[in-house]
Parts: C-alpha cells; structure tokens; sequence
C-alpha cells in the first residue's frame, strides 16, 4: 500500500508547502503550518472553485438593484444588536469564545426563538441529543419546535439540509464536522475550509441563514484556516472572564450591519440574560470621590459607554518603573506618559503607573486618551476629580485633545445617566447646549490638567 503524502498547510492564508519550515512562504507568517494528508481523486476537488456567490452574466453596477436584506430577529435585543438587526437570509455567521463562555447555551435560546418563526436545524456535533436536551430543560426554553441532528458528516448534515429546507441551521461546531471526500481528520485545515466552504454555497443557494460554532485557540484566535472568517458574513466573538457573570459579544466583520458593534449579557443559572445598561456595570460605586478614577464615554458601533478607568502611581521601588494596563494598549499609556512630561510638565519616569478599565470591559478606541492621563494625574496628586464628571478626548504627541466620533451622543448619555460636566475636546463642543450637562472645552492638554 502506497505510503499517503503529506503537505504543510497555513493556517493563517491555507498556502501549502511540501515540507514544513518555520515561517510560511505565501504569508510570512511564523510557526503556523500545519501538516495534513494530501487529498487526491476527482471527488476532493469537485466544486472546490466554484463560486460561494453564484454566478451570472456581466451586467452594469448601475443597472442592478440594491434591496435592503429582510432580517429575522432572535427576539434576544443584545443578540440582534451585534447582527446588526437579526439573521439574514443565506446569511453565514461565525460565532467563536472560549471553552465554557456560553456560545452553545447563546444559540440554543437563540434556537428556541426562532423556531416559533421558522423551521430551525441544530446539528450538534460535540454533544448527544440527551446532553442538548439536558441542556434546554435547564434553561427552560420551548424546545419542541427544534429539529436536531446528532452528526458530523458533511454529506448527511447537506442531505438533511436540502430535505428540511430550514430557515436557520445552527452547526456545533464547524471543526467537528468531516467529508468523506477528504482523508484527513476532523478539524483539520483542509477538513475546516472544505466543509466550511461547502455549507457557505448551501447557505447563499438554499437561502437557509447558517450559524457555524468556531473553536479558538490558546491566543484567542479562531481555530483553522484564516480563510474560514473571509467565507463568512459576519464573524463574533465571544468574551469575558468565566469566574464572573458577565459576557460580551463583539462583531468584528458584518456585511450586513456596522461593525464593533457590542452586546453585554449576563450569565444566570437558567442561561444568558441580556443587560440593558451596560454602562452601569462598568462604573464603581464609591460613597466617597477616589483619587485616580476617571469616567469617560466611549463608543462601540453605534453605542455610547460609560466606563470607569482606575489609575494607580506609587513609587517604583526598582531600577526599571513599571507600566501594567489592564483593558487598554500598554504602548499607549507609555505615550501618554511622555506627552504628560514634555506638554504639561508632569514626571513619571521614578514612578510605578497602573491603568485599568473596570468591569473587564477593553478599550482600543484613542478617545480613551484624556481620561487616561487625568486618572494619572490624579492619583499622583493623591486628588479626586470633580464628582459627576465624564471625560473623553485623544491626545497627540504636540499636546492637542483632538475631537473623536459622535460627540453629541455621548454628551446625551452621561447626561441621561446623571452626569452633570464633561471635559471634552474643543472642536466636540456643542453647538446647541445639551440639558443637564455643562461642557469644559479644551485644546490643550495643559488646560484639562490645571483644570479644578
């Protein structure tokens, strides 16, 4: 029997080498390849280039009508938030987290919605249908309605697909699944992109919206090929710490909706309930004002935040001060720094500075900035900051808070929550005043420092 060849496969790009070598040759990317069985025969390559979209005549952009997609809601508003309105139809949606985070308990309530809806498919393929339905008693969801199938061949999930004609067909998960066209074994990059692939072109043809369950690795990332999140409509994470209760649902790309959208959820002993205020999870509640907290407003998609950031600075008691950020970009604060002392004449460089964003929530937008260096200089002056006080802003390198995106809503949601001043950068001031809320403007970096 002839020995079965080997290829290295990326999983970053899917480029193949014929032997392994530390950093991929079609991407640059290192320590990524990963060796699979070579796949022959006409079978392995059937429909392997056809088109996920479809194909057609050559027609004028012009001349093709553009429609709004109709939407199916989750009836789950957090849910629906990050989709960007609900499930579209022929939709492909890839949800990733953690072990534990509550992705299948998610979906399942999800499920149990929609199948008063339409017709709903759960193909599970990493638990027994005893375990699923364990599952769903203890949520105590109207799973009746729910078709579900115990499998992790592609041909079988594909049949029962065309037969059923499901509206949605939740897939747990795409690296359980195989084709007995490839040799490989499940979850490998080739057993991934393929079958990954395959219910794609099921999805836009059947019109059947498909959600795929995706595994992560050690760093964080989606396991398999990077492909599998380009095939996709929308990709979502999910996160949060599994020793606390709360759960963030981030949208990374949505070609149906905006990005970066957020949704907050909180895990409960009869599954995920949503939470309608966000902002108070991230805000302390002090009986007294604290030296070194700062509130600022940030924005995720279409949504303002309230978040409290935390700053420590004591003395460094070693020949290297330390810089530790918990929530934001540690070679941010590290600028910040240095614009604090050349700009506003304030030294850190003996001192031991710490920032944290509270309630685990991460921060990467640069509207962060001023808040970040007031919490400094806060704590370093050992002086609370004014009470009811929001603060957002990006700091440049000249020393100039420059303006950030959707102003106005902010300012509307510190207010709405009982924030009565803001210092914010001089070109958000607005035009109109805002009931309940005073505005400081600031050009400078000085000014909001000296600011009492």
């Amino acid at each position: 029997m002839a020995k079965a060849k080997s290829v290295y496969s990326c999983t970053e790009c899917g480029g193949q080498s014929p032997k392994w070598q530390g950093q991929c040759p079609h991407c640059d990317a290192w320590n990524t390849l990963v060796e699979s069985v070579v796949e022959g025969g006409k079978a392995a390559g059937a429909n392997r280039f056809a088109s996920l979209g479809g194909t057609g005549e050559v027609v004028s952009l012009g001349e093709v009508e553009a429609k709004d997609f109709p939407r199916l809601p989750t009836l789950i508003g957090e849910f629906d938030r990050v989709l960007g309105g609900g499930i579209v139809e022929g939709g492909v949606v890839l949800i990733g987290g953690d072990p534990g985070i509550g992705k299948s308990t998610l979906l399942l309530q999800a499920a149990a919605r929609l199948s008063e809806q339409v017709r709903v498919l759960y193909v599970t393929g990493e638990e027994s249908a005893q375990q699923v339905a364990l599952r769903a008693r203890r949520l105590e969801v109207n799973a009746s309605k729910i078709q579900l199938l115990p499998e992790i061949e592609l041909e079988k999930v594909q049949a029962t697909i065309a037969a059923l004609k499901p509206g949605v067909a939740v897939i747990d998960s795409i690296q359980t699944l195989y084709s007995s066209a490839l040799t490989s074994a499940p979850g490998s990059v080739a057993q991934v992109r393929e079958c990954a692939a395959q219910l794609t072109r099921v999805a836009k043809q059947s019109g059947t919206a498909i959600v795929f369950v995706g595994h992560v690795t050690k760093e964080g990332a989606l396991a398999g090929p990077r492909v599998l999140e380009h095939m996709v409509d929308t990709v979502l994470y999910f996160e949060g710490d599994t020793h606390t209760s709360f759960r963030l649902i981030r949208a990374f790309k949505n070609r149906f909706g905006a990005v970066n959208e957020m949704g907050v959820f909180a895990m409960t002993e009869k599954g995920l309930r949503e939470v309608t205020n966000p902002s108070a999870l991230f805000l302390s509640q002090h009986r007294s004002d604290v030296a070194g907290s700062c509130v600022m407003v940030t924005q995720e998609g279409t949504r303002p935040l309230l978040v409290e950031l935390q700053a420590l600075v004591d003395e460094a008691h070693g020949a290297q001060p330390r810089r530790l950020t918990v929530g934001l970009e540690q070679n941010r604060l590290a600028m910040l720094l240095a614009v604090l002392h050349r700009h506003a004449g304030i030294a850190l460089f003996d001192q031991d500075v710490f920032v944290n964003a509270v309630g685990g929530v991460r921060i990467v937008e640069p509207g962060a900035d001023l808040a970040v260096t007031l919490a400094i200089v806060s704590s370093l002056r050992n002086r609370a900051l004014p009470a009811k006080h929001v603060v957002f802003g990006e700091v440049g390198l000249a020393g100039e808070v420059r303006p950030v995106q959707r102003g106005q809503e902010r300012l509307r949601e510190a207010a709405k929550l009982g924030f009565t001043h803001a210092i914010i950068p001089a070109a958000n001031k607005p035009r109109h005043r805002i009931e309940g809320i005073e505005v400081v403007a600031v050009e400078r970096l000085s000014e909001a420092v000296d600011y009492k």
